[in-house]
Parts: C-alpha cells; structure tokens; sequence
C-alpha cells in the first residue's frame, strides 16, 4: 500500500495555508491536515474551505481534543473533517465519546500519543476504545530542545496495534523512509513543506523518499544538537536570534566594525577590565580556543583596549571576533585583515598594560549579561547574546523563525507585500 504523505498546514492565515495547500497537493501529497493554530486562527470554516476546494484530499482537523470529543468531533466532521485527532491524554471517555460521534458522521478518530508516559500501552487502549489511527508525535517545543526522534518507540507501536500509526514531529526527506521502515503508514510532514520556498518541489521530494523509501539529501527543518551548534548559528542572523529569544541577549550600543556580509558566530571568552587597560584583553587572546569570540567590558569608556596587532594575534589563534563594551582603534588596518571587530566606540588613543581586571569572570556588555561559553551571534545588525544552557533551543528556533522568512520572502517575490501576507490590518490587536 502507498505511504501516505499527510501535509500539517500549521499557519495562522486561511488564505496563505490554502495556497500553500494547492502547491503540496501538486507536489503528491495525500491529506491535509488543518493545523491546531490554523484551526484556533480561522475555526472550523477552513475545514469548510479545504473539504470545497481539494474534493479529493482526505482532510484532517488537529483539534488536539480533550475533552467535549462528541462535540468537538461533532463540529470538525460537519465542517467536512475526515479524521479528527484526540489527545492520548484524554480521559477514555472523550475518546470513547469521539469515537462514536465520528463514527455517526462517517469519521474517523486519531490519538495523538504526545507526551503519554506509556506509548504502547495507551496506544492499546485507544485501539480498544475504537481509534482508527494512531500517532507517534514530538511536539515542536520538544524538537526545538533537540529531543531525538523515537524511533524504537515507533516500531513497538505500530507492533503492538493493528491500526494504522502516522509519526509526526520534523520529519523530513531525510528522516521519512525510516519513519516507514519502523512501521508508520502515515508520514505526517510540516515545516519541510510549508516552509520551503518552493512547496510543491519540497513535497515531490517528500512523495519520492516515501514512494522509492530512500533518504532524500538535505537538512531543512533539520534540529540541532549541542556539537552542532556553530554549524546551527552559522546559518542565521543577529535578527533571527533576537526574534527566537523575544528580543532578550541584544546589546544595545555596540557597533558593527566589520565589512558588509560578515557574520559571526562563537562562544564567549570575557574578559573585564579598566578603561585603557589593554593587558587582560590581549592575555585573554592566549587562553581563547579556536571559535571563540572574545568579549570586553571596559565600562563603555573610551580609550581604545584593543587594535590592529591585537587583532593579527587573534586571528592567528583562530578567534572568530572581538566584542569591546569600550573603545578599539585601528579600524582601518582591521577591516583589512578582515577580523569582525564590535565596538561601543572608536578611538585613536590607547592606554597602558596595567593588568587590572579578569579573564572568564561574569560581565556585563551592551546591558546584557555574558558568562564564559555563551553563544554569541553577530552581524551588521548587532550583537546577541545566548545563553549557553539555552543554546540548542535558541538555535533551532533561530532556524525555524529563518525557514519561515524563506517562505515570506517567497510571497512576496510573487507580488504580495508584507502587510498583505500577514493580513495586518485584520489581526492588528484589539483592546
């Protein structure tokens, strides 16, 4: 039988999640599922939309339920909903409860197993209480963590039941053949898709690692781990960071001394000392590990701390930049070199080697705190400052705040204007 390759249409707008939905159809999928944001967004009228306008897509309503299942299921299967998902999580009588209802509407019911502490076993009661399908799913904040895919959990489940089990959770062409191979039926594929700029080539692409059960090259909606975290910020900007961490970790004040298109991305040496005192910062050069991005709090004073030799050694020792809450000099001869410099000021006057302050100490830089082992990402726009115990999940949200500018970026390269592509006007906040 045919893999089926389910679209997560996981989007706030009807009218962008329809588009996105003709193009992955073109592309072979399957069904349609209506996000839980799409569907808390628009309600249960997109149902409506997807059923008129894809005759032929089974339609998934990802209500997430639980509890009211008979009314919630009620509402989904009238709206034109072919399957609606329940939570394993819900007591046995909402999913009892949705099951009939379904049934009485000629629907189906699929428990979402997502965060359930024993998979197989309350997948065996779902199946009892008369589920059609079952769902191996990692939430997305979980992805973001960089949980790994569950791979065994999904074989005991699909061996354990005699109904259909869909896996669900940053899947890609990469991962989604071996989703079949540990026993899913159902592929259920979002930001992979509804991301790309080009939907209808990501879901062909999706439609042939299913259909020839191979793994497809690429990394888009790929999640991180920790000893892939240079990799991970590398391909992001200053903005994206700061979007991800809801604008918390951005220097204010700090200048970009660098040529156009240079980023950066490193963990943090400190380094705290006086106002033209340059010996901490340039000793500091000798304990950085290669990557590192060294960063100064000199107060904000503006005697220059650092320079054009100082950045020649740097380099030498394979750090990535410098960051200097204070003064740097040479500008010119360090733009030459082509070593990122960030800078609260500029100066042609340095002080003197008095060895005052400390290496690795907690400091204060751009009025954010940065500790030894932060992460640092910067780029004409600014610094940003990440916590290294927040780190993987930074960068994968980082990612997928990137993923979704691509396709943004695509609509509007069609014609569209921002304004019109997030409906502005319509969702503009109301008191």
């Amino acid at each position: 039988m045919r893999p089926v390759l389910q679209v997560a249409l996981d989007l706030i707008h009807q009218k962008r999640a329809l588009e996105i939905a003709a193009e992955a159809m073109e592309g072979g999928a399957d069904w349609l599922e209506a996000g839980t944001p799409l569907i808390k967004s628009e309600g249960a009228e997109v149902l409506r939309e997807l059923r008129r306008r894809f005759p032929d897509a089974k339609v998934v309503a990802d209500t997430k339920t639980m509890d009211v299942g008979a009314f919630e299921v009620e509402i989904a299967a009238k709206a034109g909903a072919d399957v609606v998902t329940v939570m394993g999580l819900a007591d046995d009588g909402t999913i009892s409860e949705a099951v009939k209802t379904a049934r009485r509407y000629g629907a189906e019911v699929m428990v979402d197993l997502m965060n359930v502490q024993d998979h197989v076993q309350r997948a065996k009661e779902a199946e009892a209480l008369g589920a059609s399908y079952l769902c191996m799913h990692m939430g997305v904040d979980q992805q973001m963590r960089g949980g790994e895919t569950p791979y065994e959990l999904l074989r005991a489940v699909a061996e354990a039941c005699g109904i259909k089990v869909a896996a669900a959770g940053g899947v890609s062409a990469a991962t989604a053949a071996r989703m079949l191979q540990c026993g899913a039926s159902i592929v259920i594929v979002g930001g992979a898709i509804i991301k790309a700029d080009d939907v209808a080539a990501a879901a062909a692409e999706l439609r042939r690692a299913l259909d020839e059960g191979v793994a497809v090259a690429g990394d888009f909606s790929k999640k991180y781990a920790e000893d892939e975290l240079h990799l991970a910020f590398s391909k992001v900007s200053s903005c994206n960071v700061a979007d991800a961490q809801h604008k918390a970790g951005v220097m204010r004040g700090i200048v970009p001394r660098i040529e156009s298109g240079q980023r950066v991305a490193g963990r943090a040496l400190t380094v705290q000392t006086a106002s033209g005192d340059w010996a901490k910062p340039v000793e500091a050069i000798d304990h950085a590990q290669e990557g590192d991005v060294i960063v100064v709090d000199v107060g904000g004073a503006e005697v220059a701390v650092w320079g054009e030799l100082a950045a020649h050694s740097a380099m030498n020792r394979g750090v990535r930049a410098v960051v200097v809450d204070g003064a740097v000099r040479d500008i010119d001869d360090i733009r030459a070199l082509g070593f990122p410099a960030f800078s609260r000021h500029v100066a042609p006057d340095a002080g003197e080697p008095k060895g005052f302050g400390g290496i690795g100490h907690e400091i204060r830089a751009g009025g954010v705190t940065v500790r030894t082992g932060d992460w640092i990402v910067a780029d004409e726009s600014g610094v940003v400052v990440v916590p290294r115990e927040h780190a993987v999940e930074v960068a994968n949200r980082s990612l997928d705040v990137n993923e979704r500018e691509t396709r943004l970026r695509e609509e509007i390269r069609r014609g569209s204007s921002l304004s019109i592509v997030h409906e502005l006007e319509r969702w503009e906040q109301v008191r």
